[in-house]
């Protein structure tokens, strides 16, 4: 049997395990999430909320902006609190309170050492116990949670609403005045926080620990990391040393593979060029201005963070509130990567075959069409929705899902699902007549189309939730879009484009790219399939998901740590011949990949990947200093490093501008690696100290995030930001200068 064969098998083999898993312990999911109750009754059998009220709750806080407003559970935005830490917390002072006071005439402050841990252990007795009746489907709540949940009813619609004792606060957590309109939506939002709330302290059935897996940190309710979280983390770090030395052995073992004799001139020179391809420089030309546009919301998004209320002075949030500009900050950065990678498998599938389909011109040109609809589209519906101005059905289908990278509403959803098996239409039927003729690049062109039909196949993941369904389920359906989708299917089509480019310069054998591309994508979904699960430690899911997300996300940094031999291999191919030094750009971008993908996606990942980081880290500076390194450093820069491939290939003996370009280059990547060390990295860091030491609560409060040296930190990214705004408007202005003078290329 032939290795590539084999390589085949294993691919086939790794695929069904691990997609069996997924699905069976999603199941898991469904069986064992925090149960909705039809009714929440005092033990007066008062009807304090309804299942009703939680459910549309939870779609009001997916209307105001959801997870880019503050988070729940740990995921979503950073400015504003954890909405269950924060409650959960404040609901235990409160009960504390009351017993110091009704037992001691003081507040619990006061009191000893030895009286405050009696108080401690009497209210973790009642709020760790599960009182969820399955038989009548309702949960009974003590008479001292009644009180706290009217005070604390009444605590949040003073913030969400316009009360001027929280205007301070509604600035510190750029919440605008009147946030939530409504009484009655705030009444039920309400319930939602509660129900979230509820979830993270009270103890599954026959189990001492809660549905979050005693997420977030809080010593008074008794919320402390498990011996479990701690077992498995050391599990993870085991299985990616022991990894990490097996794949070394193998590639030191398999070697360097065979050399190839360099082409003495370009051999892009000889490929003919169709209309079709032609027509991908205008999905470039919006490309530029989406990642201009991302880069002035960024800004906005960063400002608010100093200043909650407007833009220096400017009361913006008036009309471009936080929640709009994060939303668009992180869409928009997810749509323009993602169309700088379509446009780029738009101009290599006709290249390959050298022509083009019947009305693949037209069809290119109704992507494009339906692209700009669904980016201004959404936006606009967003906007709409976290301006109160939808209903909630309406906010559902047109405006604001509330789900962080997932926010377009599902009209807008379905809209990109079509457009994606559209693309991929556009990209199987140039390369059929290919297929057919059983040519050397068959196996390579194979991996190609099955990474563009994942792309397009797993976006469908995010139907999968209805307008009301458990928050569990949902983040469930949620990361496969985030992680499986954008992390990874969007990595293995990056692999193969690579791959087939070096390919089709000459620089690399087809049989070797077919081999590295097979081996590298068997790596990465060994670990990346069901690596998914660290999203969902504390999700309100089954305990075995944190034990298979421990051991399977480690996986995920172990082809990183030989990153750097594909670094060195690319560069040595800079400097392969004289003509080769026309592709420098495109290939010190994937230099930059590489280096990106140790740095941002290996090292700032693996720190927060296993349990023990994560339960105290979630939620903190620490996921956007992995975020933005990650994302833009590797998917953003490939980004660029496609669309610069392609450039080059379309003008070919067009001389470039070098000055720009290189400006481009070193300002991305200064300005990212300042962003990331001189404040995303120390703010991360102090968080997690004051998460271990007082609790998330704390990490994340406003007496906290708004300390003088706290704000100090956040100004000193301004450094960074200003290099990398220079490094993107140097691109466009590349772009649109080479493109817009030679037309007629």
């Amino acid at each position: 049997m032939s290795q590539e064969k084999k390589l085949w098998i294993g691919l086939l083999l790794v695929a069904l395990f691990s997609f069996g898993v997924l699905g069976y312990y999603g199941y898991e999911i469904y069986q064992q999430s925090p149960p909705v109750p039809e009714k929440i009754i005092s033990e007066n059998k008062e009807v304090i909320f309804t299942g009703q009220e939680i459910k549309d709750g939870q779609n009001v806080w997916q209307s105001m902006g959801g997870q880019e407003m503050g988070t729940i559970w740990g995921h979503g935005a950073y400015v504003a609190p954890d909405w269950t830490a924060d409650w959960l917390h404040r609901e235990a002072i409160f009960i504390l309170n009351r017993y110091a006071q009704k037992d001691f005439n003081k507040d619990f402050d006061a009191l000893d050492k030895e009286k405050q841990a009696a108080l401690k252990i009497r209210l973790q007795a009642d709020l760790r116990t599960n009182r969820y009746d399955e038989k009548t489907k309702t949960i009974i709540i003590s008479e001292n949670r009644v009180l706290a949940i009217q005070y604390l009813s009444h605590y949040y619609e003073g913030l969400f609403t316009n009360s001027p004792e929280f205007d301070k606060l509604r600035n510190d957590y750029a919440i605008p005045k009147n946030a939530i309109k409504d009484a009655n939506r705030m009444h039920k939002m309400n319930a939602f926080f509660f129900w979230a709330t509820w979830a993270t302290v009270t103890e599954r059935p026959n189990s001492d620990i809660s549905y979050t897996h005693n997420w977030p940190a809080d010593d008074l309710v008794g919320n402390k990391a498990t011996t479990d979280l701690m077992a498995w983390s050391g599990v993870s770090i085991i299985t990616l040393i022991l990894c990490i030395g097996l794949l070394v052995f193998y590639h030191a073992k398999s070697g360097e593979g065979e050399s190839l004799p360099i082409p003495k001139s370009d051999p892009l020179l000889k490929q003919g060029m169709t209309p079709s391809m032609y027509l991908v420089k205008k999905y470039f030309w919006v490309v530029s201005l989406l990642m201009i546009l991302q880069v002035l919301l960024g800004i906005v998004t960063a400002h608010y963070g100093v200043e909650g209320n407007g833009l220096y002075g400017i009361p913006i949030d008036k009309f471009l509130p936080y929640a709009v500009t994060r939303t668009w900050h992180t869409q928009l950065a997810i749509l323009w990567i993602a169309t700088a990678w379509l446009a780029t498998g738009l101009y290599i599938a006709p290249a390959v075959s050298g022509k083009d389909p019947k009305f693949q011109c037209f069809g290119i040109n109704f992507l494009f069409i339906a692209l700009l609809i669904i980016v201004v589209g959404s936006m606009i519906g967003q906007w709409f929705g976290v301006m109160q101005k939808l209903n909630l059905v309406q906010n559902f289908w047109f405006g604001h899902q509330g789900y962080e990278y997932v926010d377009l509403g599902r009209f807008w959803q379905i809209f990109l699902l079509v457009g994606l098996f559209l693309w991929l239409a556009l990209m199987v039927r140039p390369l059929l007549p290919i297929l057919k003729r059983k040519t050397e690049e068959k196996n390579l062109i194979i991996l190609f189309l099955i990474s563009c039909s994942a792309i397009a196949l797993f976006y469908s993941a995010g139907l999968m939730w209805g307008r009301q369904t458990n928050l569990a389920i949902s983040e469930y359906w949620r990361w496969w879009v985030v992680h499986l989708w954008v992390e990874g299917f969007f990595e293995v089509f990056a692999t193969v484009v690579i791959a087939f480019l070096f390919v089709r310069l000459g620089l690399l054998k087809t049989k070797t790219a077919t081999l590295n591309v097979l081996f590298s994508t068997i790596v990465f979904l060994s670990g990346g399939i069901l690596g998914t699960f660290h999203h969902l430690y504390f999700s309100g899911t089954p305990s075995a998901v944190m034990a298979l997300g421990a051991t399977f996300s480690a996986l995920e940094v172990v082809p990183l740590t030989l990153i750097g031999y594909e670094a060195y291999h690319n560069y040595k191919l800079s400097k392969a011949s004289a003509w080769v030094d026309d592709y420098k750009w495109p290939i010190y971008f994937m230099l930059a990949v590489s280096f990106w993908n140790f740095l941002g996606a290996g090292i700032f990942g693996f720190i927060i990947n296993p349990p023990i980081a994560l339960y105290y880290v979630q939620g903190l500076n620490t996921t956007p200093l992995h975020g933005h390194t990650a994302l833009f450093g590797v998917y953003g820069m490939l980004g660029i490093g496609l669309m610069l491939f392609v450039l080059r290939s379309l003008y070919r003996n067009t001389l470039w501008n070098n000055k720009l370009i290189k400006t481009t280059f070193w300002s991305l990547n200064i300005g990212l690696f300042l962003m990331a060390t001189m404040s995303l990295l120390p703010i991360g860091i102090w968080q997690a100290i004051e998460s271990i030491e007082k609790g998330m609560w704390y990490a994340r409060s406003a007496e906290l995030m708004q300390d003088p040296n706290m704000i100090t930190l956040k100004w000193l990214r301004t450094f960074g930001d200003v290099l990398f705004a220079i490094g993107i408007v140097s691109f466009a202005w590349f772009v649109f200068d080479l493109t817009l003078k030679n037309k007629n290329k």
